[in-house]
């Protein structure tokens, strides 16, 4: 998938900007392993076209921190997206993996993102305060939920795309978790979901 198919509606120099940080991701990926093998032939789908969804879920969010970022999805794509779309929103990339944070920082100062990022485990970080706290396969929907409840301030959102399994996560993360709870159809697989929840508070 191009940049053209995955987005039709982005500009081009977003588009551009796109381009530029896949090429990144495939030049760094034989060295520190951003993404399989098996998804590096399908980067765009399985990866960037299914960050990219989450952008207009929260327009107005100024303060947007992505945990376990790894190799930027899907915080480094919305940082992509915002540098136009939404240029005075801040991203805060969380990633305790040394070699990760070096490929994010030099994707953010090649692109002229603005994004800041920090190398410590979640739950070392000093709490954040986003407006929305994004992650993406790191890990089941409770473990996450603690983690967004340290990092988001007071009327925060978080933004977790969630696969086949998500209802099951859903119902198991109720058990120590009280939330309200919007749910987006995934436009990049039928069987996935986008969980949006508000009003995070533990059992």
């Amino acid at each position: 998938m191009t940049p053209s198919a995955a987005a039709p509606d982005v500009s081009r120099e977003t588009h551009e900007r796109l381009d530029a940080y896949a090429a990144s991701v495939e030049k760094w990926t034989p060295r520190i392993n951003l993404v399989s093998k098996s998804d590096a032939a399908h980067l765009w789908t399985r990866h960037i076209a299914d960050s990219m969804q989450l952008f207009h879920l929260q327009s107005r969010a100024k303060l947007w921190c992505d945990i376990g970022s790894g190799g930027g999805f899907p915080g480094l794509v919305l940082a992509i997206m915002a540098a136009e779309g939404d240029p005075a929103r801040e991203t805060v990339l969380i990633e305790s993996d040394q070699r990760k944070c070096a490929f994010l920082r030099t994707v953010a100062r090649e692109l002229s993102l603005k994004v800041r990022v920090i190398a410590d485990r979640i739950e070392n970080v000093a709490p954040v305060g986003a407006d929305v706290v994004s992650a993406r396969a790191l890990s089941d929907l409770d473990q996450l939920l603690g983690y967004a409840k340290r990092h988001l301030g007071p009327q925060g959102t978080a933004l977790f795309p969630k696969g086949r399994r998500w209802q099951q996560e859903v119902e198991a993360a109720r058990a120590h978790w009280t939330f309200d709870l919007v749910t987006h159809p995934s436009r990049t697989d039928p069987d996935a979901a986008i969980l949006e929840v508000r009003t995070l508070e533990r059992v």
